[in-house]
């Protein structure tokens, strides 16, 4: 029987009758879906006033009857004083947050993974996640109550013992804003990150523990030669992921945490687009230089995922 005989025979109405017994499976994967077109495609449309001097009052239909300008905006973006600051600014966060927030979670997982007790460790893991439920909104004012140059409990403390002659300006010292930035990220995230890598390290065939004990390796080896090569494909794809991001930076903690005083420092390309679109009206400008920043991540994880297979063999795809 040949493959149009086969698919002839089949019985009528088979896809119908899984997709009734699936019709709730089918539900939730049709909303992702819905939400993914509305809010991520349907968005991309409005990519073509970058290239146009797109004014607000000729509405959607000046999408496409704005005049053609090309690579304007893109070149006033490259040659403006706020290039520098918000690219640098954006990298070298980005940077700091894959070399330091990246791997907490990890070393958090691999030091969960020893604890015994399945009562603490529960107790432990149920604390870390908490924070990633507070909002960026309530962490500032955590921030604010913590470490204000007046009233702070930082400030006062440390006044008061006599380590400090004058008050610390941690949320006012641009200096400071980046060392605040990772500080704030590593505790919100670090908890709720890990659980991905909790669950690689639980895919672990125990037997493999066992064995490396038997043969006389102690944790710290058991967690270099067992943990870590059985958690590396997991580490290298949301490190791709991560890298892809490079460039996106976090919008809610740059508005919360970043005011005038350290804008020098805390204006990323993420705040500086909505800066310019929402406060300006420039949506042709703020389009152009998102983008510039879209490309840029899709590149980076191409790149990254490339080099990933030749180096580690582990990929996205």
């Amino acid at each position: 029987m040949n493959k149009k005989d086969e698919i002839s025979h089949r019985p009528k109405g088979t896809f119908a009758s899984r997709f009734r017994q699936q019709a709730s499976l089918q539900m939730i994967l049709l909303l992702g879906l819905l939400f993914l077109a509305v809010f991520s495609y349907v968005p991309m449309v409005g990519i073509i006033i970058s290239f146009k001097e797109y004014k607000l009052s000729t509405g959607l239909m000046g999408f496409f009857t704005s005049e053609w300008v090309g690579f304007k905006w893109f070149i006033e973006f490259f040659t403006s004083p706020m290039c520098f600051k918000v690219v640098r600014n954006t990298l070298v966060l980005s940077l700091l947050k894959l070399a330091i927030a990246f791997p907490a979670p990890i070393l958090f997982a691999l030091l969960l993974n020893e604890i015994h007790s399945s009562k603490f460790k529960r107790l432990v893991q149920t604390a870390s996640y908490l924070p990633h439920f507070i909002s960026w909104i309530i962490v500032s004012g955590l921030c604010f109550t913590m470490f204000s140059s007046v009233n702070g409990l930082l400030n006062e403390l440390l006044l008061k013992w006599g380590w400090i002659d004058g008050p610390l300006t941690i949320l006012t010292d641009g200096k400071q804003y980046w060392g605040l930035a990772i500080g704030t990220e590593v505790w919100k995230e670090t908890g709720w990150n890990a659980i991905i890598f909790i669950a690689a390290i639980a895919g672990i065939d125990s037997a493999l523990y066992e064995a490396a004990q038997i043969d006389g390796a102690n944790r710290l080896q058991r967690i270099i030669h067992v943990t870590l090569p059985g958690i590396k494909g997991t580490i290298v794809i949301m490190f791709i992921l991560a890298l892809g991001g490079l460039v996106n930076g976090n919008l809610d903690q740059a508005m919360m945490l970043g005011n005038n005083l350290n804008r020098d420092y805390s204006e990323i390309i993420n705040s500086y687009v909505l800066t310019i679109g929402l406060r300006q009206f420039r949506f042709d400008y703020a389009a152009a230089v998102g983008m510039m920043q879209s490309v840029i991540s899709v590149a980076l994880v191409f790149s990254t995922n490339a080099l990933s297979r030749r180096t580690t063999g582990a990929a996205l795809y």
